[in-house]
């Protein structure tokens, strides 16, 4: 049992959720499982499919992920920090703690800059690039969809 993700397939499963204007989408494949939820202006819709076999490969529940989907706009010089999963986005480790970053904050590689929970796992998103943060787009406590910008970050040599 493979302990990936496969990205391309789960930003399918987005399309496919978009294309029939859905708002919650369930797989469940030998044992692995993906809920997808999105917010709506209409009523809510779902579907759960079962399929006995695919290409999707599983995870382990334990599984940390990385924060990929990153790219570099040299026309502004920004690095954009984007959501690797669906989830609920949140800047500080609980509701009483200060965010773990700020607008023009310092960060380094490897640093923590939020959390998002998925599938009642909470997955720390971390910096790839040594910067200075110059947008937050997500909102605390609001779904992020997967390819979302969160954060862009001004990197330092």
């Amino acid at each position: 049992m493979k302990n990936k993700i496969d990205y391309e397939e789960i930003g399918k499963l987005v399309n496919f959720l978009e294309e029939k204007k859905l708002t919650h989408f369930e797989l469940e494949v030998e044992g692995f499982k993906i809920k997808i939820s999105r917010a709506a202006g209409s009523a809510p819709v779902s579907e759960k499919i079962s399929v006995p076999g695919s290409n999707l490969s599983s995870r382990d529940e334990n599984a940390s992920f990385p924060a990929e989907g990153q790219s570099l706009e040299s026309s502004d010089n920004l690095h954009y920090v984007t959501s690797p999963m669906v989830g609920t986005f949140y800047r500080a480790p609980d509701p009483t703690s200060p965010p773990f970053v700020d607008i023009g904050d310092d960060v380094k590689k490897s640093q923590t800059l939020c959390i998002i929970e998925a599938m009642k796992l909470m997955n720390e998103i971390e910096s790839d690039v040594d910067g200075v943060i110059r947008e937050i787009y997500a909102e605390n406590g609001k779904p992020v969809e997967y390819g979302q910008r969160l954060f862009a970050i001004q990197p330092v040599n």
